[in-house]
């Protein structure tokens, strides 16, 4: 039995032993229901009380149906088996039904041949996929959802493969669907990283990148994090059919979030005004987003901060004038500040390069670039997209070069973003954001009771 996973291998075999012995089961089964009494009851507060009700009896006949025709009937239901899985780096048609307790190389040799269905393990590992199959293990259907084809719709939208068996065999057809966002609550405690915490608390990896933008202007996430910080978040999951989706790192916003630091607590929630833009404010209506955004990418590791380090190519100790962020080839970069676009293309060591004016004395630099997409002169909003992550000019491997300078002089991107100023919350919306931030408190402490139960259970 070398290569068969062994609960596939299970799971057959009890289904051919349930279809030999189908009726004894049956009739076993159908005995014990009919001996038992089962009593549903519910509790409703309020109620008036059950011994002052008036009370009658009912009496009524019932003819129990015929006992051999139920377990006829009973016994000509066709089992099945429904799993679920990802696909996985190097899987083969054979080896993914095999996984998903398919034993059917007629619908292996279709997933190879048919033009559709071959999407099923071409492109990226992690596709959602489930199957139904017949207890002898024959594909009755198959379903997969992954990315949306086309690159402008991968944020709002899937893909659903179906397989399925009918009167002419296996057919396969595409559709293209839209996300759902899914409202869920997480919470998790600081030991080692911001990171390592999300990923021990089993929550998406964007959220981290989305925390530490939030609360950003508070919260130096490099320097300041003490091991038992806690927080507590209420976040959309992206789903597809219901199924939360495992590419773009599950990615939706985070709508409210409670940080304890130190033991201080930092509160912030989403609002959007009638126009629908929006931005993270504290529970005092106070904008947690600033003049200045604290990171050029929004979900990012901060590899080499401003500070002296050994520069990897000139193998010196040297003065570090910006931020690395590392992250693949392609990753979007957005510019951090409203401002014009004072210089878009090559520059030296610095390779493809973005640099943007911000009111007379302030710029930003954005080295490395895959690609640029925008052009000298043009004028760009905070958050817009100007390139992507590469690895131009003198750099070791793909990350984000990033300067903020002041006049001539360079300054720390993070002071910047923690100094700059902010707005609030205006007067006529005042009663519907605090509303609005009842709500959130409730839920998130919700989500702290939550996170303080299942550390007691650890």
């Amino acid at each position: 039995m070398t290569g068969v996973d062994p609960l596939a291998g299970a799971l057959s075999w009890a289904l051919q032993h349930a279809q030999q012995h189908r009726r004894a089961l049956v009739g076993i089964v159908f005995t014990l229901l009919a001996g038992t009494g089962i009593t549903a009851f519910g509790i409703a507060p309020f109620a008036p009380d059950a011994s002052q009700l008036p009370r009658r009896m009912v009496e009524q006949s019932i003819a129990p149906g015929d006992l051999n025709a139920q377990l006829e009937a009973l016994a000509a239901e066709t089992l099945k088996l429904t799993r679920n899985d990802t696909t996985r780096a190097g899987d083969t048609a054979d080896t993914l039904l095999r996984r998903l307790g398919v034993n059917d190389r007629p619908a292996a040799d279709f997933l190879r041949r048919d033009a559709a269905a071959r999407m099923l393990l071409e492109g990226r590992a992690g596709k959602l996929v489930q199957v139904e199959a017949s207890e002898d293990g024959r594909l009755l259907s198959l379903v997969a959802r992954f990315p949306a084809l086309k690159p402008e719709l991968v944020d709002s939208h899937f893909t659903r493969l179906r397989v399925e068996r009918g009167e002419r065999g296996l057919q396969a057809w595409m559709d293209t669907a839209p996300l759902k966002a899914q409202t869920r609550l997480g919470s998790g405690t600081i030991n080692t990283s911001l990171f390592a915490a999300i990923d021990e608390s089993g929550l998406p990896d964007a959220i981290a990148g989305q925390l530490a933008e939030m609360f950003a202007a508070e919260i130096d996430f490099h320097r300041d994090l003490r091991r038992g910080d806690t927080f507590s978040i209420v976040y959309e999951a992206m789903t597809a059919d219901g199924e939360p989706i495992p590419w773009n790192a599950g990615r939706g916003r985070v709508l409210a979030a409670e940080f304890v630091n130190d033991g201080k607590a930092h509160q912030a929630m989403w609002w959007s005004d009638a126009t629908g833009r929006g931005a993270y404010f504290g529970f005092d209506g106070q904008s947690k987003r600033r003049a200045f955004l604290a990171s050029p990418m929004e979900f990012s590791r901060m590899t080499s901060g401003f500070a002296m380090r050994f520069h990897p190519i000139h193998q010196t100790w040297r003065q570090h004038l910006g931020v690395d962020y590392a992250a693949p080839v392609g990753t979007p970069v957005r510019t951090v500040g409203a401002g014009m676009v004072e210089f878009a293309g090559v520059q030296n060591g610095y390779g493809n390069v973005v640099q943007i004016r911000h009111g007379s004395n302030r710029s930003t630099l954005y080295a490395h670039l895959s690609r640029v997409d925008v052009r000298k002169g043009q004028a760009v909003e905070q958050g817009q997209r100007i390139g992507a992550v590469g690895a131009t000019g003198w750099a070791t491997g793909p990350h984000l070069h990033f300067e903020f300078r002041v006049g001539t002089q360079h300054v720390d991107p993070q002071r910047i973003a923690r100094e700059a100023e902010t707005v609030a919350v205006s007067p006529s919306a005042r009663p519907q954001f605090l509303a609005q931030a009842s709500g959130v408190r409730s839920q998130l402490q919700t989500a702290r009771n939550v996170g303080a139960a299942r550390s007691h259970a650890d």
